[in-house]
C-alpha cells in the first residue's frame, strides 16, 4: 500500500514537473505570424548593361525560388528521405519518433531523430540549435501550429529555401547552381536525389569530399522513391546510373575590379543589406568593352614583359561622354592574384596629361589660344625659398616666346609653367578640382606639369570634362531592389 502511495506521488511529482517544463517552454514560444513576412537572406545579384548576371553580392548565398516552382519529383525526392509520411501527419510524426526511438537504443545512441520536414522547419526559422527537451516542446508546438496555417507545398516549399546544402549554399536554388550549374526546375531525377541527400549532413554526404558517401545516400534516396511509388522501376534504374558532379560551380565573377568598385559605393548606402536583401543592381557595364578592355590590357603588358622586368601593371577605364556612365573598368592585370584597384586606388603623376588643365584656366581667365607666353629656362624658387627650380623641356631646346596652342600642342614644359606662374598656381589647383581631379593638387608650380598625384579614375573624368565642356562623374544612383 506504502509503496503504492510512494510511486503515485512520485508519478504526481514528474507530471508537475514536466508540466512545468511544458508551461515554461510554451510561455516564450515565438509567434508564426512571422512566416507572414518571411524573408530569408538572399544574394543580391549585379547585372551587367545588356541584363546578365555578372556577379553576386551574399552572406549566404540563396535566391529564393516559389514553391509552385520546384518539381514535384524534386519535393519527393525530400519526403522521401527526411519524412515520407509528410503528407499524412500534421507536424509531428508518432509513427516516425516510435521508430527513431527504437533505433537510438538498439545503437546506445542517438543515429535518427525523428523530427518531420515540418519541424526541420520551424528549428530553421525560429529556434537556436540546442539539444534540449524545452527546445523540443517549443518545436513540436510550432511546427503544429504551421500546419494548420500552411499547405504542405507552403511548408516544403520554405523548407528547401531555407536550408542548407553544404558548399555556401542556402536554399535548393542555390543548391542547385553550386551543385550542377542549373536552376532548380532543370535538375534531373538523380540530381534532386543527390541535393536531398545533403542536408542531413552537407559535408559528409558531399560528392566532392566524400563521393562514396553521397553515392550511397544519394542511391537511399532514389531506393526510397521507388518503394513509396514515386517512381517508376525504369526511372530508377537510368536515374542510379548517373554520375555524381565533380566540381564545385562557384561564381568567378566578372568584370571583378568593377564588382569591387562597385561594391564599395553599394555598401555606403546599403550596409549589410547589400548582403542580405537579395538586391537586383542594374549597373552600366558593357561586357563586350570589357572584354575587349582586358584583352587590350593583357597583351599591352605582356609586350611591355618582353622588354622589361616582369611584373609590371597597367590600368584602363573606359566611360559614356554622353551620361558619364562607366562602360569598361580594368584595375590589373589579374584580380585574383592582386586586388589593389590601379584605375580607382593608384596614385600616380599625371605628368604632361595634366598640363591641358592649366590651358583651361588661362582661357577662363581670359586668354585666347594666340596668346603668347615664354618658353626659356626660368628659375623658380623652390616652396621654401632655399633654391631655384627650372623646369626642362624634354629635348631640352626652348623656344623663345610662342602661343598657347603651339605651347599646348608641343607639350612644352617651360612654357606650361610660365603659364601657371603668370595666372597663378591657385587657379590652376581650382580648375582641376572643378573638372573632376579629387586628390588635392598641391600648390606648387610642379604641379603645372603632372607632379601632384592623382587617380586614373580623377584624370578620365578630368578629360570626359574637356571633351563635353561640363562635369561627369560616375553614376550612383538608380540601384533596384
Amino acid at each position: 500500500m506504502l509503496r503504492g502511495l510512494i510511486v503515485i506521488g512520485l508519478l504526481g511529482i514528474l507530471a508537475g514537473v514536466f508540466s512545468g517544463v511544458v508551461f515554461r517552454s510554451l510561455s516564450d514560444l515565438p509567434s508564426i505570424e512571422a512566416l507572414e513576412e518571411y524573408n530569408p537572406s538572399e544574394a543580391s545579384k549585379v547585372y551587367s548593361a545588356a541584363g546578365d548576371v555578372i556577379a553576386e553580392y551574399y552572406v549566404e548565398r540563396r535566391t529564393f525560388v516559389p514553391f509552385y516552382r520546384i518539381p514535384g519529383y524534386v519535393k519527393n525526392a525530400f519526403v522521401a528521405i527526411e519524412d515520407e509520411r509528410f503528407y499524412r501527419h500534421h507536424g509531428i510524426d508518432l509513427i516516425g519518433i516510435a521508430r527513431a526511438l527504437l533505433y537510438d537504443i538498439k545503437a546506445r545512441r542517438i543515429v535518427q531523430g525523428g523530427s518531420t520536414i515540418t519541424q526541420q522547419l520551424a528549428k530553421l526559422l525560429f529556434l537556436k540549435p540546442e539539444r534540449n527537451i524545452s527546445r523540443k516542446i517549443k518545436e513540436a508546438a510550432l511546427s503544429i501550429q504551421i500546419e494548420k496555417r500552411y499547405t504542405k507545398d507552403e511548408i516544403i516549399g520554405l523548407y528547401l529555401n531555407q536550408a542548407y546544402f553544404g558548399t555556401k549554399a542556402y536554399g535548393i536554388e542555390a543548391a542547385s547552381h553550386t551543385y550542377f550549374n542549373k536552376s532548380t526546375e532543370e535538375l534531373t531525377l538523380s540530381e534532386a536525389a543527390l541535393l536531398a541527400a545533403l542536408p542531413r549532413a552537407p559535408s559528409y554526404y558531399s560528392p566532392f569530399k566524400n563521393p562514396e558517401e553521397a553515392l550511397k545516400r544519394r542511391n537511399l534516396v532514389l531506393g526510397k522513391m521507388l518503394k513509396l511509388g514515386y517512381i517508376t522501376e525504369e526511372e530508377y534504374d537510368k536515374a542510379i546510373k548517373e554520375t555524381l558532379p565533380i566540381k564545385v560551380h562557384r561564381r568567378r565573377y566578372k568584370a571583378p575590379y568593377f564588382i569591387e568598385y562597385l561594391r564599395d559605393i553599394l555598401e555606403g548606402r546599403y550596409s549589410d543589406s547589400l548582403y542580405t536583401a537579395g538586391l537586383r543592381i542594374y549597373s552600366t557595364l558593357d561586357m563586350h568593352m570589357q572584354e575587349v578592355a582586358e584583352k587590350a590590357v593583357t597583351n599591352g603588358v605582356q609586350k611591355l614583359d618582353k622588354r622589361i622586368d616582369p611584373g609590371v601593371q597597367a590600368a584602363l577605364l573606359a566611360v559614356d561622354l554622353e551620361t558619364g556612365e562607366v562602360k569598361a573598368l580594368v584595375g590589373g592585370t589579374d584580380f585574383w592574384q592582386t586586388q589593389f584597384n590601379r584605375a580607382t586606388q593608384a596614385l600616380r603623376q599625371p605628368g604632361s596629361a595634366f598640363k591641358p588643365f592649366v590651358y583651361l584656366a588661362a582661357l577662363e581667365k581670359g586668354f585666347i589660344p594666340e596668346d603668347t607666353i615664354m618658353d626659356a629656362e626660368v628659375g623658380y624658387p623652390t616652396p621654401d625659398n632655399k633654391d631655384v627650380w627650372s623646369p626642362r623641356n624634354y629635348e631640352k631646346q626652348y623656344n623663345g616666346e610662342v602661343t598657347l596652342r603651339y605651347a599646348l600642342a608641343h607639350s612644352l614644359n617651360s612654357a606650361t609653367v610660365c603659364l601657371a606662374d603668370t595666372i597663378g598656381i591657385g587657379n590652376v589647383v581650382r580648375t582641376a578640382k572643378e573638372v573632376g581631379i579629387r586628390r588635392k593638387v598641391k600648390p606648387y608650380l610642379s604641379s603645372a606639369i603632372g607632379a601632384s598625384e592623382a587617380t586614373l579614375m580623377d584624370m578620365v573624368y578630368g578629360y570626359a570634362t574637356l571633351a563635353q565642356g561640363y562635369r561627369l562623374k560616375p553614376l550612383r544612383q538608380g540601384y533596384r531592389s
